[in-house]
């Protein structure tokens, strides 16, 4: 059901405008609206908040049936994921009911202020700051390419509480647009993924009552991996869709590109290319949604099949989105076939949430780790 309901408003809302919010970045405020009609916005959230009830497999479900169309809105739906599940994980039960049934409902919009300038892959190099006065924290520092930011309502921001402590030192507060001292910066003109918003947060003696914060001061680090160890599938499943949506085009051509008399499906250099694209996205898929199941089995530890699936299932979509360039030939060069955006788009699936660089070391060291427990 997830998935067709999915595939619909993807087919019937997304397909027909796909080229013109890749041309224009604009981003896509009435499909939003549609998922938020259709009940989607909640899939992965409990009842209790107004959510559907389901868990990250449904979640995963989605989002690659929306990123087999474009990967943009796909992301979109999914960076809203991203900025509610740390205080689905962490929040009190009043910060909950706050802030997650409007996300639920589709009516607002979430995002996670992680990434800075010089901390990327150091996720703990931080250096916006949070300075407790009163009965409120004042927050000064930038958050650098959040997704949905300036759309998004509701943030989770990661700010040093204390400098001192290092990773131990960070703290992570809810905090709301229209806040006194929070701005946003332009929104970056990117390659791929483009009607998605990606915009500085800019925060200038920004005042967050104390109660806003998520957890307790000093955990800002562990909401951070915990939250992306939980929201890496999503990305797998963005990759998966993706890598679907190219392999579906470059059949469909394949089938109809006559060249030396005869469609060139009929050559085995072009079947192996495909054979080689459905076996490699089958499996990526296969791997995404085990994790998934794993992650709503209520496992305590996923960092390893977390990243697992994020690293094959992006490095898949960028293999499968080049091999489609390379079956249509010429054509798939040209803006007018959609394949070229796909390739653009997968790229940052390698990169965001974590490079695959960083998911390699998690991986080598949940290795060590399981090793020694072995011996």
């Amino acid at each position: 059901m997830v998935k067709d309901l999915a595939r619909k408003i993807s087919l019937e809302k997304v397909l027909p405008v796909r080229e013109k919010l890749d041309e224009t970045g604009e981003f896509p405020h009435e499909i939003m609206k549609v998922f938020a009609e259709s009940d989607m916005c909640g899939l992965y959230l409990p009842e209790k908040y107004s959510g559907f009830g389901g868990g990250v497999l449904e979640f995963c479900l989605a989002v690659e049936e929306i990123s087999r169309i474009c990967g943009g809105v796909g992301v979109t739906f999914a960076a809203s994921a991203l900025g509610c599940t740390p205080i689905l994980l962490f929040g009190s039960e009043e910060q909950k009911m706050k802030y997650i049934p409007p996300i639920a409902k589709g009516e607002k919009l979430a995002a996670f202020g992680l990434t800075e300038a010089n901390a990327g892959s150091d996720a703990a190099a931080q250096e916006t700051t949070a300075e407790l006065k009163g009965d409120h924290y004042v927050v000064n520092g930038t958050k650098q390419w959040i997704t949905n930011g300036g759309e998004a309502d509701t943030y989770v921001v990661i700010a040093m509480t204390d400098k001192k402590k290092g990773s131990r030192g960070a703290t992570a507060f809810i905090m709301e647009k229209g806040m006194p001292g929070f701005t946003f910066g332009k929104k970056e003109n990117k390659m791929g993924i483009r009607c998605s918003a990606t915009r500085e947060l800019v925060f200038q003696d920004c005042k967050v009552p104390k109660e806003n914060i998520l957890g307790k001061e000093g955990m800002g680090f562990i909401v951070a991996m915990r939250t992306l160890d939980m929201t890496r599938p999503g990305i797998g499943a963005q990759a998966v869709g993706i890598a679907q949506g190219a392999l579906d085009e470059a059949l469909k051509y394949a089938k109809e590109r006559v060249q030396f008399g005869k469609s060139i499906i009929s050559f085995q250099a072009i079947q192996h290319m495909l054979a080689d694209m459905a076996t490699q996205v089958e499996a990526s898929r296969a791997l995404v949604l085990a994790t998934a199941r794993h992650v709503d089995s209520g496992a305590k530890d996923f960092t390893k099949e977390s990243s697992m699936c994020k690293l094959m299932a992006s490095d898949t979509a960028m293999k499968v989105t080049t091999d489609a360039v390379q079956i249509l030939g010429g054509y798939g060069y040209m803006k007018e076939y959609p394949v070229e955006k796909m390739m653009r788009d997968a790229k940052i699936t390698q990169i965001y949430e974590g490079t695959n660089q960083i998911q390699r070391n998690q991986i080598g060291l949940a290795l060590i780790k399981e090793s020694a427990k072995n011996k």
